[in-house]
């Protein structure tokens, strides 16, 4: 294995569980464990790792936030396109994830408030005045049922609905 598929595969594994130590990454891989010390490291340093995430089922913390996903129509700057104005956006504490996609719209953002009121409040005074901004589009999350590869409701059993006529 050259060093380029050693990395591609200690980052996949640390992909799926950031908890993982470089010891049973090593014993995984048949690699020392310096090595691996040294992959992730060097990822660190080079911000190929950005940070640690843990995903924690919703019931578990008295969180009562919501979360919603904006689409956002945007006029592209000249020599910087969406860069410049995602990059502003991002700044503000209530977004958490910003992607720039194809399609109808150039922006999607998950946000996260305190309220229903929180967040259209962000929307209205915050995302909608900006300097670029053409529209938007709200959608606030009522459920999730997967995020980031892992089902959210393994111990829901599924229940055929009979049919009658």
């Amino acid at each position: 294995m050259n060093k380029k598929e050693k990395k591609q595969k200690v980052l996949g594994i640390l992909q799926t569980n950031a908890r993982i130590t470089a010891v049973e990454i090593a014993e995984r891989l048949m690699l020392e464990r310096e090595d691996v010390e040294a992959i992730i490291k060097d990822s660190e340093t080079k911000k190929e790792i950005h940070g640690y995430y843990t995903l924690i089922s919703p019931d578990a913390l008295d969180d009562k936030q919501v979360n919603a996903l904006i689409e956002v129509n945007v006029s592209p700057e000249r020599e910087h396109g969406f860069d410049h104005i995602a990059r502003k956006i991002s700044k503000f504490p209530q977004v958490t994830d910003l992607m720039l996609v194809s399609g109808t719209y150039d922006l999607i953002l998950t946000v996260k408030g305190e309220s229903l009121h929180d967040v259209a409040d962000f929307v209205a005074t915050k995302l909608a005045p900006m300097d670029g901004i053409k529209g938007h589009s709200t959608h606030f999350i009522l459920k999730k049922y997967k995020e980031a590869g892992f089902q959210l409701d393994d111990d829901e059993e599924y229940e055929r609905l009979n049919v009658t006529l």
